[in-house]
């Protein structure tokens, strides 16, 4: 559509399969990188900010009309664990959880999200990643049950 216009902000969150501690520092800056140039090449999605801890993910982009944001997950995840296990970075085999969580943010919000992000580290040394997605159910206006269904 050429006259159309989006500015959607995404903030997505995902972890490793049954949440293990598979994200090591060796490789952390390469995956966010391998991360960031495929949502930019293949979705043609601006990254703000690309963060989390050894069990999740966090990713703030813009999301673009012209791909699902279905489509977008399921091939960073899928892509990103192949990259992963091809070359190497461990000695198990690398997975993602299958569900995922992902939070429109206004732009008033992007600032602090992309601040949030950056500070992962820091933040999961407080909380763990459950009571974390509890808490954005919360502020969504989300169901308790909800939890379930996004950490499987």
């Amino acid at each position: 559509m050429p006259h159309s216009l989006t500015y959607i902000r995404i903030h997505l969150i995902f972890s490793t399969k049954d949440r293990k501690p598979l994200i090591l520092e060796s490789f952390e800056t390469n995956l966010i990188n391998h991360i960031k140039e495929k949502l930019s090449n293949d979705f043609d999605s601006f990254v703000e900010s690309i963060g989390g801890s050894k069990d999740h993910i966090h990713i703030l982009f813009n999301h673009s009309p012209n791909h699902s944001l279905k489509d977008i997950v399921k091939d960073i995840k899928g892509e990103s664990s192949h990259w992963i296990n091809e070359n190497n970075f461990l000695e198990e085999k690398f997975a993602w959880q299958a569900g995922y969580s992902a939070f429109s943010i206004s732009i008033d919000k992007v600032a602090i999200v992309r601040n949030y992000i950056k500070n992962q580290k820091e933040h999961h040394k407080k909380i763990s990643y459950l009571e974390e997605i509890r808490k954005y159910l919360k502020i969504y206006g989300l169901d308790e049950k909800t939890v379930e269904t996004v950490l499987n």
